[in-house]
C-alpha cells in the first residue's frame, strides 16, 4: 500500500494544483518518464504531450500534476489561468454576445441539422503532435464531437491514444481521473489524489448527516428556457443535505416549463447556468424579476433563491465538482459567506 502523501515534502500546492517535489522522486527512486517538474533524473526529451479537448479534462490532467504535459487545449479552457496561454486547437460556433433564448436555439437547429456546434483545428493538432488526446462524448454542446477527434487522429504520424471520459456521476468523475493518471503512466499519484478529493466529500456528508431535514430544491442549469439540473448535479444536491424535486441523477438536463417549477414549489432554487458566470446569469434573472409567476414561487418570497458560477464549478465534470458539492451544503444549510472563506456563491433573490 502506498504511503500518505505529506504537503511540504512530497508536494506543494499551486493555485488549486499539486506539484511533486524532489524529495519525493528521489524517495520514489526512479524516474516514471512524465517530465515532472522537479524529477532530479533529468528526462525531459521524451516526456509526454496531452492534448485537452474540454475545459473538465484540462482541469482533471493539471489536478494530477500534469500541466507541464498540455501541449494544446480548447478555446474555453480557462482553468488553472496558465494554461489560457497554451495553443487552441477548437473554436465555437456560437456568438460571444448571443443571449441564453438564442443560445438554446441555435443548439436545437443545429441538433436536428446534425451540425456541430464546435470545430476542430486539425491543422494545430497536428502541429502539436500529441501522444495522448483528452476528450468526451457525453454531451453535443460541451466539446468537439467524437467523430471529428478520431477522424483528426487517424491522420496524425504518432498514432496518439485517445481517452473518452463520460462521467455523469461524481464517482464516474473519480473514475475519469484515475483513467487519464493510467494513461498518463502516475496510476499511484493518482490514486492519492483522488483518495483526498473522497475524503473531502466525506467530510462534507459527515458535517450535515445528524443535520439533514431533506430541505427541497430545485437546481436550474438553464433559464430561458428552464432547464432542471441534470448528470450529477442531483446527486450533489442529495450529497449535500437536500432533497431535488425536478432533476434525476445521471440522467440528463432537460427542459421544463413553468407549470413543473410552480408544482414543485421548492424551499431552495439554485442556479448553476451551462458555461454562464455569476453575473451573466444575474441579467437572466433580472428579467425573471419581472415576472409575478417567478414571484410567487416560495423560494423567491423567502429569499432561498441562490446562483454560483456554472461555468467554473457545477458544469464541469472534474475535480472542482468536490469545490462545488461544498459550495451547495452551504447554500442549503444557510451558512453565510462569512462562514467559508472558500465560498463562491450570492444569493440573488433581491434581483
Amino acid at each position: 500500500m502506498a504511503e500518505p502523501l505529506v504537503e511540504g515534502m512530497d508536494y506543494y500546492r499551486e493555485g488549486a494544483f499539486l506539484v511533486f517535489t524532489e524529495a519525493y522522486h528521489r524517495r520514489r527512486g526512479y524516474c516514471c518518464e512524465s517530465g515532472c517538474r522537479h524529477c532530479p533524473y533529468g528526462f525531459r526529451r521524451n516526456a509526454m504531450r496531452i492534448v485537452s479537448l474540454l475545459p473538465s479534462a484540462t482541469e482533471i490532467i493539471c489536478s494530477l500534476g500534469l500541466r507541464e504535459h498540455l501541449v494544446g487545449v480548447t478555446h474555453e479552457c480557462d482553468f488553472p489561468v496558465s494554461v489560457t496561454a497554451l495553443p487552441k486547437v477548437t473554436r465555437t460556433c456560437i456568438p460571444a454576445n448571443a443571449t441564453s433564448s438564442e443560445i438554446d436555439a441555435m443548439v436545437s437547429e443545429r441538433a436536428k441539422s446534425r451540425l456541430p456546434l464546435y470545430e476542430l483545428d486539425a491543422e494545430t493538432l497536428a502541429t502539436l503532435n500529441p501522444d495522448l488526446i483528452v476528450t468526451q462524448a457525453l454531451c453535443d454542446v460541451c466539446a468537439v464531437d467524437e467523430s471529428q477527434v478520431q477522424a483528426a487522429a487517424r491522420v496524425l504520424p504518432g498514432k496518439p491514444q485517445i481517452v473518452n471520459l463520460e462521467p455523469t456521476s461524481l464517482q464516474g468523475v473519480f473514475d475519469a481521473m484515475r483513467v487519464v493518471a493510467i494513461a498518463a503512466q502516475i496510476p499511484d499519484e493518482g490514486k492519492q489524489i483522488i483518495d483526498a478529493l473522497r475524503q473531502r466529500v466525506a467530510a462534507i456528508v459527515g458535517r450535515y448527516a445528524q443535520t439533514n431535514d431533506g430541505r427541497t430544491v430545485a437546481f436550474l442549469e438553464w433559464l430561458d428556457p428552464f432547464f432542471c439540473g441534470g448528470h450529477w448535479n442531483p446527486e450533489l444536491v442529495h450529497l449535500a443535505g437536500g432533497r431535488e424535486l425536478i432533476g434525476q441523477s445521471g440522467a440528463r438536463s432537460r427542459r421544463i416549463d413553468w407549470s413543473e417549477l410552480q408544482q414543485a414549489d421548492p424551499e431552495i432554487i439554485f442556479i448553476a447556468c451551462c458555461g454562464f458566470s455569476i453575473e451573466r446569469t444575474q441579467s437572466d434573472l433580472a428579467r425573471l424579476a419581472k415576472n409575478p409567476q417567478w414571484n410567487a414561487l416560495r423560494a423567491v418570497r423567502n429569499g432561498r433563491v441562490h446562483i454560483a458560477d456554472g461555468n467554473a464549478y457545477f458544469n464541469r465534470p472534474g475535480p472542482r465538482l468536490v469545490d462545488s458539492l461544498e459550495i451547495l451544503a452551504d447554500a442549503i444549510h444557510g451558512r453565510a459567506a462569512g462562514d467559508t472563506p472558500d465560498l463562491r456563491i450570492k444569493c440573488a433573490a433581491q434581483l
